[in-house]
């Protein structure tokens, strides 16, 4: 009851500061040159009130989200303007409500899932944004959502949510693989190495055909209502413009550098699609390795997407920053230190870069060079924090392998005994067996009165678990 309380008092605090910035933004509005709101947030309440009129939402330049949003926020012209920012703060608090029932679902313990869970509801990144009015809380929620329904293994319900995330926005796609390959679990792993094995294993069963009609079904639905609404421009601002849009202003991306040059050449379509090869590569490689565990798989594929996209702003770092409390009591091979180390490379490497962005941006001078080498560093900032991650994960649960199973067995293996002290804990592992083999020897020698030195007893640990003794003839007697 206790733990309950305490975390009832960090959603009621979390729900509070997020209100007090809703008031001071309003009164930073009025008062100050510098607008508290996002300007985001102008764009959804003027495409509502084209809807309102009997209008597209897209004649509003820049609305390049789906016409549900502008449904949403109707509310905004009747009620309040203010109407979108406190469902945006809502949604916001139940992502860490979601956050907190998962983790407990999982097996952890009431003190660090309310832990984990203030580290989303008292984070002022998330709590700013919110109540800004930026609509990133709309997607928090529910890949939150479809990851509780996930462990809860309600099939029906996870494939209603993962289609209304992808109608909102399209990068939850990157999900689609790991929950497909997630919802064969259940009829066991691999009994053939090799491609061979991965064909036979990605075959449909019933779970997964029940999630990818079900998603088809709702996503066709959404899709064709919009466009008998909108025709195709709602095809081309909510789908396409995110697939070829070519962003030359600057950001946290690899790429940006490269596409502003090309701008001076012509077209850099070529360019803008080959970005994708290595994001394709990391979601095919992350989703066969570890899709036994969802909360992880969906923090990397959206990690590396967002690290390896042609547009990185700092809106997208919410997208795995609300996964990321999902995994922290798993990470058990990371020391405070070093955990303490890696926030604090993310957020300088933040800063290094908003240097050269502000002397670019106010100041007007050409830092377009300094900012490229600033988000390279921030790149390998990433990379080495995903690395990291990855090494030191432990799941709560250890998968169970067949003994076939050589190319599933390898791939825990391949991350889990490479960093984070793992030889230390299978040396103790092994003592522990030696200890209590040589403990049952020496037993069972006692009770057949043998003295130890006319019997031998061998140890076999080359197969944990397992106690053979071997025993010698006794010696005669002379």
């Amino acid at each position: 009851m206790r733990s309950f309380m305490d975390f009832t008092s960090q959603v009621v605090m979390a729900l509070a500061l997020r209100l007090l910035l809703l008031v001071y933004g309003e009164w930073q509005d009025r008062t100050m040159a510098v607008k508290f709101t996002d300007i985001d947030y102008h764009v959804f309440s003027d495409a509502a009130k084209f809807v309102d009129q009997g209008m597209s939402p897209y004649q509003r330049a820049t609305y390049r989200y789906t016409p549900l949003l502008a449904w949403m926020l109707q509310p905004n012209i009747y009620i309040s303007s203010s109407f979108g920012k406190i469902v945006f703060i809502l949604l916001d608090v139940f992502t860490g409500y979601l956050i907190y029932t998962v983790l407990k679902m999982r097996g952890v313990n009431d003190k660090t899932a309310n832990i984990c869970a203030a580290i989303w509801l008292l984070n002022p990144l998330p709590m700013t944004v919110s109540s800004r009015g930026n609509a990133e809380s709309v997607m928090s929620c529910l890949v939150l959502l479809c990851l509780y329904f996930i462990y809860k293994g309600q099939v029906m319900w996870t494939a209603i949510v993962y289609a209304i995330a992808v109608h909102f926005k399209i990068y939850p796609v990157i999900y689609a693989l790991p929950i497909y390959l997630w919802l064969g679990n259940s009829e066991g792993h691999l009994q053939v190495s090799g491609w061979k094995g991965m064909l036979i294993f990605g075959l449909p069963n019933k779970g997964r055909c029940k999630f990818v009609m079900t998603t088809a079904t709702v996503l066709a639905a959404l899709t064709w209502i919009c466009y008998r609404l909108y025709g195709w421009e709602f095809i081309e601002h909510t789908y396409l413009y995110h697939i070829t849009r070519r962003d030359i202003k600057h950001n946290f991306s690899p790429y940006f550098y490269e596409l502003y040059l090309q701008t001076a050449f012509g077209d850099s379509t070529m360019i803008g699609i080959a970005c994708f090869i290595p994001q394709v590569i990391l979601l095919l490689t992350f989703s066969v390795i570890f899709y036994r565990e969802p909360a992880l798989v969906f923090l990397l594929n959206t990690f590396s997407f967002v690290t390896f996209n042609k547009v990185c702003t700092s809106q997208y770092f919410l997208w795995y920053l609300c996964l990321l409390p999902l995994i922290l009591p798993m990470l058990t091979g990371i020391t405070r230190l070093k955990a303490v180390a890696m926030v604090t490379l993310w957020f300088a490497g933040q800063g290094i870069w908003l240097l050269p962005a502000y002397l670019l941006e106010f100041e007007g001078m050409n830092t377009f060079l300094y900012i490229w080498a600033a988000g390279l560093a921030f790149f390998l900032i990433n990379c080495y924090i995903m690395h990291t991650i990855m090494a030191c994960y432990r799941p709560l649960t250890p998968p169970t392998l067949s003994k076939q199973s050589t190319t599933q067995s390898l791939n825990w293996t391949k991350w889990n005994t490479r960093d984070c002290d793992s030889k230390t804990e299978t040396v103790q592992s092994i003592d522990s067996v030696k200890t209590v083999t040589r403990k049952t020897a020496s037993t069972d020698s006692k009770s057949m009165k043998i003295m130890p030195k006319n019997r031998q007893v061998v140890d076999n640990i080359d197969s944990p678990g397992v106690k053979t003794r071997s025993r010698s003839k006794p010696r005669s007697v002379k």
